[in-house]
């Protein structure tokens, strides 16, 4: 069978029952096209390629049960943007983690030291950061006390600018209910 020649109705048919060959075919069919879209709203190449890959796996994974009301180039567009619309959200939510946990180490870092709480509360930051495992920590702390950018980060440490982004993002993950924690304890701190 010649996957080439047939019609995306006939490719996602194909698909729902399992056919591999199909979806190689939609893929060499959409996907520099959709990295191209992807690139056009995010401007970032690592990015656009893991929205891609993420739209991709999901269409494999989900196969079965994915309902194609539209077409299959309409679907596939609409993926990428539903999942570069979701990336920004979760950009938005990692924004707010890390303005919470630097605002925690800013105060952590410089209150009255009679403060037996005050002190806990610092002492607590620096255990938990210290806690994280190493690669992760050694990225936390370049983005947060030495403020580099995860470009920065990445270029240092000789990774991708989402992978530094992402151990930031678990780091505050791991740091904030502690904190918050400790916080409910202390409220007035």
């Amino acid at each position: 069978m010649e996957y080439a020649k047939l019609k995306d109705q006939e490719l996602t048919a194909l698909l729902k029952k399992g056919d591999a060959y199909s979806y190689t075919e939609i893929f060499e069919r959409y996907n520099r096209l959709l990295l191209r879209h992807a690139f056009r709203l995010l401007s970032n190449d690592e990015e656009a390629y893991d929205v891609v890959q993420d739209v991709f796996l999901h269409l494999w994974q989900k196969r079965d049960v994915i309902e194609f009301n539209s077409s299959l180039s309409g679907y596939l567009f609409t993926a990428v943007k539903n999942r570069i619309f979701k990336l920004f959200a979760h950009q938005k939510v990692v924004l707010r983690y890390a303005e919470s946990i630097s605002a925690f180490m800013i105060e952590g870092y410089n209150i009255v030291e009679d403060s037996l709480m005050e002190k806990e509360l610092s002492a607590l930051i620096e255990k938990e950061i210290q806690a994280l495992p190493a690669k992760m920590r050694e990225v936390f702390l370049l983005n947060k006390k030495e403020e580099l950018t995860y470009k920065e980060i990445a270029e240092r440490l000789n990774i991708t600018d989402q992978t530094a982004k992402q151990q930031v993002y678990k780091a505050m993950k791991i740091l904030k209910p502690k904190i918050d924690g400790f916080l409910t304890i202390f409220p007035f701190l």
